[in-house]
């Protein structure tokens, strides 16, 4: 099998298990080890055919933030994929557990830009005069894959293994908060279930925004006026069943919630 065929197999093989909502098996055994390169080229395939199919583009999401995660994995640095207006919920919203497949929790900051990151060369300045405002955020992450038996190419080309995503309501101007200092919890009928902080996510989040701007860029598909970005987890992720109701609260941002319905 070629690479481009294994390419092909692997999207196809996604997004049968999407759109049956059964998780599949690994694609990994489609690529050598560790090829970041193929798994993009799959997230690639799938992104074009949603937008074929009328999915609107509107932001990134970052994935592997953490240094013990990207040790678990085998790399040195996070992923990326897609976020789509379809994936959106409101703020303590009923979410489906059929919209999401295995679907687990992240309490994240968003960022939203006033303006575009076009340049590689682009310094923490030149971000942080693009951000206008932060949001505090839930993150469903999601998989194709069963029992979420992942590698880095297997998580890679599930569009980073996305799900749904939730916003709070109340913008926060950057300079109203510390997103390296920011503390954070996630409480579940009232009882914590996933601490953490700003720093937790590269030493800031605004380290992780600025590595994805510079990508997007790299690549040809910069951050424009008007996306969002997931920032990255700022504790463990919590696996979610149904009836169960996520409250997040960030230090200078505020709260947001992710309710699920149940059934």
């Amino acid at each position: 099998m070629t690479t481009s065929d294994a390419v092909r197999e692997a999207a196809d093989r996604l997004d049968a298990a999407a759109r049956s909502g059964v998780p599949g098996a690994p694609i990994r055994d489609l690529f050598a080890a560790n090829d970041v390169v193929a798994a993009y080229a799959v997230q690639a395939v799938n992104t074009h055919r949603a937008l074929a199919e009328g999915r609107r583009l509107v932001g990134r999401k970052i994935g592997l933030t953490s240094v013990v995660v990207q040790k678990q994995m085998g790399v040195g640095q996070p992923d990326y994929g897609m976020l789509f207006a379809d994936m959106a919920r409101g703020d303590a919203e009923d979410i489906a557990l059929a919209d999401v497949l295995q679907p687990k929790v992240e309490a994240e900051i968003a960022f939203v830009f006033g303006r575009d990151l076009d340049d590689e060369r682009l310094t923490v300045v030149d971000l942080m005069r693009a951000i206008d405002f932060a949001l505090p955020a839930i993150e469903i992450v999601g998989s194709r894959i069963a029992n979420w038996d992942i590698r880095i190419t297997d998580t890679i080309a599930d569009n980073a293994s996305s799900g749904l995503y939730v916003l709070g309501s109340r913008p926060v101007k950057l300079d109203a908060f510390d997103p390296r200092l920011c503390g954070m919890v996630v409480e579940k009928a009232g009882e914590p279930v996933s601490v953490g902080a700003g720093a937790a996510c590269m030493g800031s989040p605004l380290n992780a925004a600025l590595w994805l701007a510079k990508v997007m860029a790299r690549a040809g598909y910069p951050l424009r006026a008007g996306d969002t970005i997931l920032s990255g987890a700022l504790g463990p992720m919590v696996p979610a069943q149904p009836g169960d109701v996520f409250d997040v609260r960030i230090d200078g941002l505020g709260a947001v919630r992710a309710a699920f319905a149940k059934e």
